[in-house]
């Protein structure tokens, strides 16, 4: 299913309460393609993964005592859940790879997790978890183990084995190694992923991280969010990492969240044997441009994911108070979810008032991925409208080392008249702002800001193949996998009669605002962009695939009533066109 290409105004309304102290709103939100539909993940996870801090040496009793963090520091009442073993929970006796049962799944290092009679050790810290009301995740990667394949294990409820579904490809297990391919066209192939998601489901897991994904590996997302469902226990199904936004549309239908980017952790930071600090600036800085291209492409039930938050433990985290801040404060902007890394028996007082500030979280958890408006050095700004009008406006300040004047045109956040705002970090209220706002920011710092409901437009979103839109000569639609309605525009320019333009651009006022359009290229070209036959605004665009939309914003004057938008280039070819929003 695609979303239509006419122009839509959506408001997604989502009156979820995750928690007591986390009021969620609606918002305007485009759709997303097939978002994964297994109950679970309708707003972004929030909870805890025990890589950053615990990293190669999990153990019931380490899982156990942050469960018990979580709940008795408030956390828990703040709407975080999920509290998740990452790798190492699993035997691992070399690169041969993990141990498996008599059915070819992997067996738990009983070492770490003890059994408690006939209960495995990882049911043993799920039931733990449980009873403190919260709920429990569990790692794994793509493939099947090589010591399965060698044994020739039989697949759970068939007359299949191993080496009936296994191929010869080696698989992404970091740490491990020795997981194989698994070709989903055999026999079995399905019912040896089902027979391991009921395993998980019988232990009590309520979230599966797969790792080591890769475009390759969409058969197996497919297994595994297939196996999920049919167990019949709602489980959250997240993706790591580092995956390809050409395949967006995939991670979209087949799970609750993915990856955008590597590892947030500062590996060869640390000191004194322990994990500390956990990050640094650079790698929240590497995440600003994430957030943006990304966009397009998270929703309800399907989220982009920064990586883990390294917000609680003070200056171990790796980062001054101030970009703590904007760390949390980049990933609620981007509605991704809240996991955190830190360690969490050993909260700093002042993180753990900024994971508990209800106001922030409640920008998370509104599930609108906001849009970059201002991307101009050091500064950086993001906005989206809430369901109600009002508006969230994030302004950054990139650099670490100096102070930064972000200065933003409130019109390119969709407010066209006067309001008041108020600073969501402090609770203070800054009066009224009209026009433009600025405000003076030191090294890594934030201020995020809500306006009063009404302020902000509802916005306009035409595809450039939307039937109302005059597509000429030579420019034509084209399949378009990663693209928000499943198709783009291409062949535009190279001549005066090849060009796109977007009808039906309907406001109720005249005024400034932003135009942001989606486009495809691989190295530079050029838009000429005319707004209802006036003078050509000239873009420059850069990019690295026809098969990656990026996102680009301009101011443009629009009259009361109907507005055309023209795309063209009468000298040379310009990029393909996905998508253009209003607001």
């Amino acid at each position: 299913m695609r979303p239509p290409s006419r122009k839509i105004r959506v408001l997604t309304a989502l009156a979820l309460a995750i928690g007591p102290a986390v009021l969620l709103t609606g918002a305007l939100h485009s759709p997303a393609a097939v978002a994964e539909n297994n109950g679970v993940g309708l707003t972004p996870a929030l909870g805890w993964s025990s890589w950053s801090f615990i990293r190669h040496d999990p153990t019931a009793a380490k899982i156990d005592a942050q469960a018990d963090a979580m709940k008795n520091s408030g956390l828990a009442a703040a709407g975080f859940q999920y509290v998740n073993v990452d790798d190492f929970w699993y035997q691992c006796p070399g690169s041969q790879g993990p141990n498996v049962d008599a059915y070819g799944r992997w067996v738990t290092d009983t070492g770490k997790f003890p059994a408690s009679g006939a209960t495995d050790g990882i049911q043993v810290v799920a039931d733990h978890v449980h009873a403190d009301r919260l709920k429990f995740g569990l790692y794994v990667t793509p493939g099947i183990s090589s010591q399965a394949v060698a044994k020739n294990t039989p697949i759970l409820g068939t007359s299949y084995h191993a080496d009936d579904i296994a191929t010869t490809a080696a698989e992404k297990n970091y740490n491990c190694h020795g997981m194989v391919g698994i070709d989903y066209t055999k026999p079995g192939a399905q019912a040896f992923i089902n027979s391991w998601a009921d395993e998980f489901a019988s232990w009590g897991v309520d979230y599966v991280k797969i790792d080591g994904v890769g475009t390759g590996d969409i058969p197996d997302i497919k297994a595994w969010s297939a196996a999920l469902k049919q167990t019949g226990r709602p489980i959250h199904l997240e993706l790591s990492n580092n995956l390809s936004i050409s395949a967006a549309s995939t991670w979209q239908q087949y799970s609750n969240g993915w990856r955008t980017g590597g590892d947030i952790e500062c590996y060869g930071c640390e000191s004194g044997g322990s994990s500390y600090p956990l990050t640094d600036w650079s790698q929240v800085q590497s995440r600003f441009a994430q957030v943006a291209n990304w966009q397009p492409y998270g929703g309800p039930g399907a989220f982009n994911d920064y990586d883990s938050t390294e917000v609680g433990n003070g200056s171990n985290d790796g980062l001054t108070a101030p970009e703590r801040q904007s760390m949390m404060s980049l990933w609620a902007m981007g509605a991704s979810p809240l996991i955190l890394g830190t360690d969490l028996t050993n909260l700093d007082p002042t993180d753990l008032s900024y994971l508990k500030n209800s106001a922030v979280l409640a920008v998370d958890q509104d599930s609108i991925d906001a849009a970059r408006i201002v991307n101009s050095g050091n500064q950086q700004v993001y906005s989206k409208t809430e369901s109600d009008g009002s508006v969230v406006i994030g302004l950054f300040n990139y650099s670490a080392t100096s102070s930064q004047t972000d200065t933003v045109s409130l019109s390119a956040a969709g407010i066209h008249s006067a309001t008041t705002a108020t600073d969501l970090w402090t609770g203070r209220s800054l009066g009224t702002i009209s026009g433009s706002y600025s405000v003076n920011l030191g090294p890594g710092a934030v201020q995020l800001i809500k306006t009063a409901p009404g302020a902000g437009s509802a916005g306009i979103r035409i595809e450039a193949e939307a039937s109302g839109n005059t597509i000429a000569g030579a420019a034509r639609i084209a399949s378009c996998s990663a693209c928000s309605g499943g198709e783009k525009v291409g062949y535009i320019g190279n001549g005066s009669a090849n060009y796109v333009t977007v009808n039906g651009v309907d406001e109720s006022k005249a005024g400034t605002y932003t135009l942001t359009f989606a486009y495809l290229v691989s190295g530079t070209r050029t838009f000429d962009i005319s707004v209802d036959g006036g003078p050509d605004i000239v873009e420059t665009l850069s990019g690295t695939s026809f098969s990656t939309p990026v996102n680009a914003s301009i101011p443009v004057t629009l009259n009361a009533g109907a507005n055309t938008i023209k795309f063209h280039n009468d000298t040379a070819y310009g990029p393909d066109l996905d998508v253009i929003t209003v607001s």
